[in-house]
């Protein structure tokens, strides 16, 4: 290699060094950017599940997607409101598979039966409360969309209630009311947290 070509090899050379220091802060600058956003997402869920019943398990639903929430309220009423519909989705099928149990007797069938009824009666009026709430925005009679949301959901609320109300007085297996009780209580408790959470919109 000549004298002459030394230093524009040695030139480029700084120049790929620069240009790939340049990348790799604007990497982190990026990852910090993110990182900051990140926690004033986390923050702004915090707050708002601070409002609810249950802050702990609202929290809990809510934070994993603050990345789509970001501090837009619409958008987490309406995730925690899906969540919950997903919530109850699943437990429905967990307790239609009860039904399938061996051993039971005719009282446990018939709770049984019964709780999947409600539950799927759950769904259905959970289902129409998205539709209420995805309606709010454009309707020109937000005050009646907001009245049918919270109907919704509290008719949701109310026949969760009444699937571990039907225990009293009965013989039950405790695998049976274990099961039960967990899924619709857990149910319950997001469906709390949305009638709050729906508290905070602006309509």
């Amino acid at each position: 290699m000549s004298s002459s070509s030394f230093p524009l090899v040695f030139i480029f050379c700084f120049s790929i060094l620069l240009l790939l220091m340049s990348a790799s802060m604007q990497t982190v600058s990026a990852a910090s950017t993110n990182k900051a956003c990140l926690k004033t997402y986390k923050k702004f869920i915090k707050s708002a599940c601070n409002s609810t019943t249950y802050p702990k398990v609202c929290y809990k639903a809510l934070s994993p997607s603050a990345s789509t929430i970001k501090t837009d309220t619409d958008k987490l009423c309406s995730i925690a409101l899906s969540f919950t519909l997903n919530a109850t989705y699943n437990a429905s099928s967990s307790i239609d598979s009860l039904s399938k149990m061996k051993g039971l007797s005719p009282s446990e069938k018939q709770i049984i039966n019964d709780c999947a009824e409600t539950t799927g009666e759950a769904i259905y009026e959970l289902e129409n409360s998205l539709k209420a709430l995805a309606n709010l925005q454009g309707s020109a009679h937000k005050a009646d969309e907001m009245s049918d949301l919270k109907t919704w959901v509290s008719a949701a609320l109310t026949d969760e209630y009444t699937c571990t109300d039907e225990f009293d007085g009965q013989k039950v297996s405790k695998a049976v009311k274990n099961t039960i009780k967990k899924k619709v209580l857990n149910l319950a408790k997001l469906t709390s947290n949305c009638l709050a959470l729906f508290n905070l919109l602006e309509y």
